[in-house]
Parts: C-alpha cells; sequence; structure tokens
C-alpha cells in the first residue's frame, strides 16, 4: 500500500522550498489564506513552480461562498488557463448552488478547460464540499465529472472530527483521491490515514514576525491589532513532522 500524499498549502516560493525540503510530495499555492485562499497571480505560479514540487493552484475569485454567478465562473475559467500556462500541474474548483448542491455545469466547466489546455493536469474540488448539504452524496458525483481528487474535511470543522464521514466519501467516489484537510495537525495524521484517504493537507502555517518599525494603523477589516497584521508563513518543523507521521511504522 502506498504511503499517502502530504500535501502542503503554500503563498510564497519561501513557503515552497520549506515544503521541499522538509518532504512534502506537493504544494498548493494560493494567496490570502487567512481569507481560505484565493487565486495567485501568474508572476507567483511560475516562481513557485521553479522551486520543483508539483504546483496545485487554487482558483478562487473572491472570499466568501461557493455560490458564483456567471460573470465570476468566467473568470475563474480563465484563471483557470492562465495559471496552467504558467507552469500549474494542476488546480483545484469549486462551486455550489445556493441550495447547497453541487453546482456540476460550473465545475464540469473548469474541468474541461483545464483538460483543454493541451497537457495533462490535475483537478481537485476543493472544500466547497464541506459547504454542501451531503458531502458523501455529493463525492459520489465526482467520479463522472473527470476530477483527480477532492480536499475535504468530512464536513467537520477539523478534518480530525470527520473521520467517519472521510472513510464513507473513499467509498463514494473510486477513482477519486480523497485528500483529508482541515485543521489538520500532524497527531491528526494516523487517525486520517486509517479511513483510506489517498493525501493529507495542511497548511503548516504561523504567523510571521511583524518587520515594521513605524507605528501601525489598521488598513483593513482583518487588521484586528498591531500583533495580528501580518501574514502566514510556513513552518518547517511542522512539514517535518507531518512528514514522519505520514512513514510506516516498524515493529520493535
Amino acid at each position: 500500500m502506498r504511503r499517502p500524499a502530504l500535501e502542503i498549502a503554500v503563498t510564497s516560493p519561501a513557503g515552497a522550498r520549506t515544503a521541499l525540503d522538509h518532504g512534502a510530495d506537493r504544494v498548493e499555492l494560493c494567496t490570502g489564506l487567512e481569507l481560505g485562499g484565493l487565486t495567485p497571480s501568474a508572476a507567483l505560479v511560475e516562481a513557485v513552480a521553479a522551486v520543483g514540487l508539483p504546483v496545485q493552484v487554487l482558483v478562487r475569485c473572491r472570499p466568501g461562498d461557493f455560490v458564483h454567478d456567471a460573470e465570476e465562473t468566467a473568470l475563474m475559467a480563465a484563471e483557470v488557463r492562465s495559471v496552467i500556462v504558467s507552469g500549474a500541474s494542476g488546480v483545484v474548483i469549486g462551486a455550489l448552488t445556493a441550495d447547497g448542491c453541487l453546482d456540476t455545469e460550473a465545475v464540469a466547466r473548469l474541468a474541461a478547460v483545464a483538460h483543454d489546455t493541451g497537457r495533462p493536469v490535475e483537478v481537485t474540488l476543493h472544500r466547497a464540499i464541506d459547504l454542501s448539504s451531503d458531502p458523501v452524496a455529493t463525492a459520489a458525483l465526482l467520479p463522472a465529472l473527470g476530477l483527480t481528487r477532492v480536499l475535504t474535511s468530512g464536513g467537520a470543522p477539523a478534518a480530525g472530527q470527520g473521520l467517519d464521514r472521510l472513510a464513507a466519501m473513499v467509498e463514494a467516489a473510486p477513482g477519486v483521491q480523497v485528500m483529508a484537510g482541515g485543521g489538520v495537525r500532524p497527531a491528526d495524521i494516523p487517525a486520517l490515514t486509517a479511513t483510506g484517504v489517498a493525501a493529507v493537507h495542511l497548511s503548516a502555517k504561523r504567523r510571521a514576525e511583524p518587520r515594521r518599525g513605524a507605528a501601525w494603523i489598521p488598513l483593513g477589516a482583518s487588521s484586528a491589532s498591531a500583533d495580528q497584521d501580518t501574514h502566514f508563513v510556513t513552518d518547517p518543523a511542522v512539514v517535518a513532522e507531518a512528514r514522519r507521521m505520514l512513514e510506516p511504522r516498524t515493529a520493535a
């Protein structure tokens, strides 16, 4: 049985290098990690792809819910093309209808754009599935849509709380890799892999130390304090511990 893959969510080339150096198999690239992740620029995709790990790029045009109108879906289709041209190995997409069902029309359109770019790419359904009315039933739709994998916490606030549903999703979506993600800590990994998931995803993040030398004033809604007004970086110790927890145990 193959070891489940380790995917690290990163926001920079530095984060990708940390992931590479400490045992990750691939990275998911986004910006705005504190907002749940947003589409990165083409230049950022190019820089992270140059690090050397396969790069799955999140395509999400705004924060908030996953109910997208026609204009937003068209924008994300253009973003799918752009990030693949810039070096992405795959894209991470998703959309829901207002009643909590998978927007199969939008997902199929985005997947088709990805597969029509002239080279093989992977397509992952993102955690929109965890906000769907029935995550297991939604997972069962994915094989017919040509998706590679799904990133999910099993519909729970954190993947470690969604173990039974993760196992059910593995059964419901044959041929689609179920990747456990959402609030994952290295200590959760043995229980997550016991469900049969094909991969584990975590951000392994910590807040960067602010480098400002002058006075601080709030510049946005997320700037609650001077200490919190910073960005996230990838913690090498967390990546290394996650990789260690994925290694096969040997009998004493």
